[in-house]
């Protein structure tokens, strides 16, 4: 067996257990939701951290900015399902504060360094894994309780998929204007606008499947089929935009660590920052754009 049909198998099948995965995570319950995306947002600070103790002069803490980030993630996750109250963010501000202040004990050679990559972490990170749960909880209008529902977190993660296999085919087939040569040579925009047309088409079954079907509880409910498929589609490009600038910005970030992958904890595919680059500008930018929708 040759190395390339080695690596594909490897890859297809580290790809079905990632998407097997991950949809059962997402899709069974709440709880479940949460622990999956602890455990993710652990693994993808531990390695972020490793990454940039590897530049020069750079000594991040790697214990307690992995801690703090799970701790933000599952503090998250409790207010939004209204478990607990806002006063549970205290003690992640506290260990941010910590980690300013040990760097006057420390001796290392540079502090701003440190204090720079260990906040970045924190925000190109844990914050983003964090705003999950935004999507996830929600108040049911029948009764007032906050309840978990699958459908936003699932769809982004849909959408992701399918931008991703959109623009490889469509770059494959008709790739000839290169996207971002700098950063990704590789990416084209006749891959980016393939990719796109896929979640558009996505975007705008899920939005007439959620009329159709109300136990779907969509984001949208209530309002006419044009207007819920419409703001799908907004969804949609939403994360089209977003996703792609988040892999250039994956791109760029391994680019100045000159590595090639972040890791190989996903056989195949490389590492969790490799695997979740697209999500960590994705989902926040979701976040904003539904609740931009609910002020007009």
């Amino acid at each position: 067996m040759n190395s390339k049909l080695k690596n594909l198998i490897t890859r297809t099948i580290t790809g079905i257990l990632f998407v097997a995965v991950m949809v059962t995570g997402i899709c069974m319950r709440g709880d479940a939701m949460v622990l999956l995306f602890a455990l993710i947002t652990g693994l993808t600070i531990w390695e972020y951290t490793g990454l940039v103790n590897e530049v020069k002069d750079v000594t991040v803490n790697r214990f307690i900015s992995t801690a703090a980030a799970v701790y933000l993630f599952l503090a998250m996750a409790g207010f939004c399902a209204d478990m607990v109250p806002s006063a549970a963010f205290i003690p992640y501000l506290l260990t941010i504060v910590y980690l300013f202040v040990s760097e006057l004990y420390t001796g290392n050679k540079n502090a701003i360094h440190d204090w720079a990559y260990t906040m970045l972490g924190q925000m190109y990170v844990a914050l983003p894994f964090s705003c999950i749960n935004v999507l996830g909880f929600h108040q049911d209008p029948a009764n007032g309780q906050t309840v978990y529902n699958w459908l936003l977190p699932m769809s982004i993660f849909i959408f992701l998929w399918l931008n991703d296999t959109g623009a490889y085919c469509s770059g494959s087939l008709f790739g000839k204007h290169k996207l971002f040569p700098r950063i990704s040579p590789a990416k084209t925009w006749e891959g980016s606008i393939g990719g796109g047309l896929f979640v558009l088409l996505a975007a705008g079954m899920i939005g007439y499947a959620t009329t159709a079907n109300e136990s779907l509880l969509s984001p949208f409910a209530g309002e006419s089929q044009a207007a819920v498929i419409i703001k799908w589609l907004g969804l949609g490009l939403t994360v089209v935009f977003f996703g792609t600038w988040g892999d250039l910005v994956e791109s760029l970030f391994k680019r100045t660590l000159g590595i090639k992958d972040s890791g190989n904890i996903l056989p195949g595919h490389g590492g969790m920052l490799d695997r979740f680059d697209s999500s960590l500008m994705a989902i926040p930018a979701a976040v904003v754009y539904l609740y931009t929708l609910s002020l007009f």
